[in-house]
């Protein structure tokens, strides 16, 4: 018998390699910690996954290193992991990488003398802050006599939490006296921390008290507050009537209309968690876009707010994963990677937008972020918040089942009324002053009387670059991209170049065509650049401004937003970046330039997508003092999304659409998976995707008789792209069983492809490209 760890490895097997331990290493090779292990001519970094005794395997090799003196990954993030990657029939070793931070993912040479891994969270050079932290001294004679500054310095600490000096010394002038008198008289406690260096916290943020919350989400956050409180009490402690309490984890859908107030809801469910000495993981659609819900996050519970997102160098990121594994801060936001964050006594996790597709990964390990979210708050427990104006089917499904509660805010927070949305018929319209039918006469009426009122506007076309497409009129050919099979976009303040939005591809705006070289070329449809054209050239005195990927991102997505906050942009052109929850109280006119774009696409959730879109894009119009209006343009006006959309009927939408999809067997009365093959030669790429096809059909018959419903071989919509040629394969079934039963057998038969072929597994797809 030998003493042996199973040891996760950054590798592409779905396996766990056993190594032995030597005798020296025993006492710290446990669970969680991380070790350096021979694998092949190479050493890797694992994760210890378990620690039994046992016969070894033949050739059985031994652990070189241990890192830590503690696990680095606690036990319910390692559980967790475990779930992840049963679920989605990923390699352990590359799901285990995404809850490392990335200087513990790499040189293990580095990482092998005991104890670096504490030390390198030290000494990074960050300048200090002090940081004023209350005591649990209540009642003393001195607390009496205080001044009215130091009272309430002291009142605000009690309630926020330790606070920045530097923060309480913008609000009171005499600050710093003020927490020193607190500190001699043993009511608070002064120490010095390293401040953040994340552009997040580059400016201070003015600490603010709760607002007044409405009915509904003083009634939501009770709720909620009640469930953390619940969780957090000891298995067996009496509850409220003297019975003994059970805990259970929770789930909640906090469905809100646009402006109703959600974030507060969040905010004050926060603070519940904090007084449960609970810490919280929320997860945003996109970091870049919410630097303003960040800085109402600063105001409301100091500098102790974790931020992880794309732009942190390894070494902050590092010291952020640090600082949350340590319990130091115990509230992290951040996107969908946020969700292997090591949150100490973790126990409320919040996902806004809880609709938005960008949640799931879609290379690598194909996780959806919200779905994992309920998961991570069962594993410790712990309450789970999904918040959305428009929530997706599957989490609607969830509160119908009684597998969520439902909570709703039907009124906006400041009582304002929802905008008002007609509809534009492009049928039966023509063409506004510029002569440009997307600028239609309504629409381009609406913005003078928006720019004569001093207010602002909104125009969302989901469509970036000039022109869509190129084609040449003589033969129809349209120019497309040479290792896709898609067309070119026209970006004319690029250099005149056409691109490719999936591989980068670019080149000059071709002379001829490359199949009839005639010269005969126009520019066919419209993109966010040439509406901003046109609104300039229709309204030469009005400012313009345009977001999208092509000019804004990082950072510099919140200076657009800041310049329309600060009324110096009036007309605004955007893409789906326009949509995402901002707050412009300025704003009062939103115009949708083509409704129909996203219902074009292949993909059975095209119309909640298309309603998600519109709803949440008129929603920013009217949240100031002003009435909001939309006008939406379409060629479809009886379309059920935007009939729908207009009379912002969100349960109309729902009932209507869920019947479709139980009628048709599509989520969330069914499950799916997808496998899509690719390959350099289209034949090898066919051929691949056939012999997957045939071991599905092999396995799709249980012995229950459930069966499983294999779809294709066939081409995928994007057939082929960065020059591999791409098919897919589509599992349906009723039972998640037989369904892993079947892609099991698929996973087995992936084993036998070649190395020039390339075969992935996604479980609930939302992208069916």
């Amino acid at each position: 018998m030998m003493h042996l760890a199973e040891v996760a490895l950054p590798v592409p097997l779905a396996r766990i390699y056993s190594y032995a331990i030597p005798e020296a290493l025993a006492a710290r090779v446990v669970a969680g910690a991380r070790a350096t292990c021979p694998f092949g001519t190479r050493r890797l970094v694992g994760v210890v996954m378990d620690v039994h005794e046992g016969e070894p395997p033949k050739g059985v090799r031994e652990i070189i290193s241990v890192l830590d003196d503690e696990p680095a990954v606690p036990a319910d993030l390692l559980a967790f992991l475990r779930d992840v990657a049963g679920y989605y029939l990923q390699p352990i070793g590359e799901v285990m990488r995404l809850a490392l931070p990335p200087l513990e993912r790499t040189n293990a040479k580095t990482l092998e003398e005991p104890g670096l891994f504490k030390r390198a969270t030290r000494g990074t050079g960050a300048r200090s802050v002090q940081w004023v932290t209350p005591t649990d001294r209540l009642g003393t004679g001195e607390e009496s006599k205080l001044a009215a500054q130091a009272s309430a310095i002291l009142a605000l600490v009690r309630a926020a939490g330790p606070t920045p000096v530097a923060k309480l010394a913008a609000r009171w002038g005499n600050a710093r006296a003020a927490v020193a008198k607190l500190a001699t008289l043993g009511l608070v406690t002064v120490d010095s921390r390293d401040a953040p260096s994340d552009p997040f916290f580059d400016e201070p943020a003015p600490l603010e008290a709760p607002p007044e919350s409405t009915d509904a989400q003083a009634a939501a956050v009770a709720r909620i507050a009640s469930a953390i409180a619940r969780s957090a009490a000891p298995e067996g402690a009496p509850g409220p009537a003297g019975t003994a309490t059970k805990t259970e984890p929770t789930t909640f859908l906090l469905h809100g209309v646009t402006g109703s107030g959600k974030t507060e809801v969040y905010l004050q469910a926060i603070a519940a968690a904090k007084k449960a000495n609970k810490g919280t993981l929320m997860l945003v659609p996109e970091i870049a876009l919410t630097p303003q819900l960040v800085a109402r996050f600063r105001a409301r519970f100091g500098d102790d707010v974790a931020v992880l997102h794309s732009a942190l160098t390894p070494s902050e990121r590092h010291r952020m994963w640090t600082i949350l594994r340590a319990g130091e801060v115990d509230v992290a936001i951040g996107a969908r990677s946020a969700l292997f964050a090591p949150i100490a006594r973790l126990g409320l996790v919040i996902v806004d937008e809880e609709h938005d597709g960008s949640f799931k990964q879609e290379e690598g390990v194909r996780y959806h972020a919200r779905d994992m979210a309920i998961l991570r708050a069962h594993r410790v427990s712990g309450v789970c918040v999904l918040g959305s104006a428009t929530p997706s089917l599957e989490t609607e499904h969830l509160a119908r089942t009684g597998k969520a509660q439902k909570l709703e805010l039907p009124d906006r927070a400041r009582a304002q009324p929802m905008p008002k949305v007609e509809i534009i018929d492009l049928r039966r319209m023509g063409a506004g002053p510029t002569g440009d039918k997307r600028l239609s006469l309504p629409l381009f009426r609406a913005i003078e009387e928006t720019l004569a009122a001093k207010e602002q506007a909104i125009l969302f076309l989901n469509r970036r670059g000039f022109a869509p497409s190129v084609r040449c009129e003589a033969c129809g050919e349209l120019a497309s991209c040479r290792a896709c099979s898609v067309a070119l976009t026209y970006h004319k303040r690029a250099g005149a170049l056409v691109r490719c939005h999936y591989c980068g591809y670019e080149a000059g705006l071709p002379g001829s065509c490359a199949k009839c070289h005639s010269r005969a070329l126009v520019l066919e449809g419209v993109g966010t650049e040439k509406i901003e054209e046109a609104l300039g050239l229709a309204f030469p005195t009005a400012r313009v401004a345009r977001l999208d990927r092509d000019v804004a991102s990082g950072k510099a997505i919140e200076r657009v937003l800041a310049r329309v906050r600060a009324r110096e942009v009036d007309l605004l052109v955007g893409t789906q970046m326009v949509t995402k929850g901002h707050d412009l109280p300025h704003v009062t006119l939103v115009g949708v330039i083509n409704a129909d774009a996203a219902l074009s696409i292949p993909d059975f959730r095209a119309s909640e997508r298309a309603f998600q879109l519109l709803v949440q894009v008129a929603g920013r119009a009217g949240r100031g003092d002003a009435k909001g209006r939309v006008l939406v343009q379409t060629y479809d006006p009886g379309h059920a999304a935007i009939r729908f959309a207009m009379a912002h009927d969100v349960a109309g939408f729902v009932e209507q659409e869920l019947a479709d999809r139980r009628e048709l067997g599509y989520p969330p009365f069914s499950r799916l998976a997808l496998v899509r093959v690719e390959a350099a030669d289209e034949a090898e790429a066919r051929e691949a995707c056939a012999l997957l096809a045939r071991a599905a059909l092999a396995a799709s018959t249980g012995k229950d008789g459930a069966r499983v419903e294999v779809l294709g071989p066939a081409p995928a919509p994007l057939a082929r792209l960065r020059n591999r040629f791409r098919f897919r394969l589509m599992l349906r079934s009723k039972d998640r069983a037989a369904l892993r039963k079947v892609l099991s057998a698929v996973l087995v038969a992936r084993a036998t492809l070649g190395h020039r072929v390339r075969a992935s597994i996604d479980v609930d797809p939302v992208q069916l490209l």
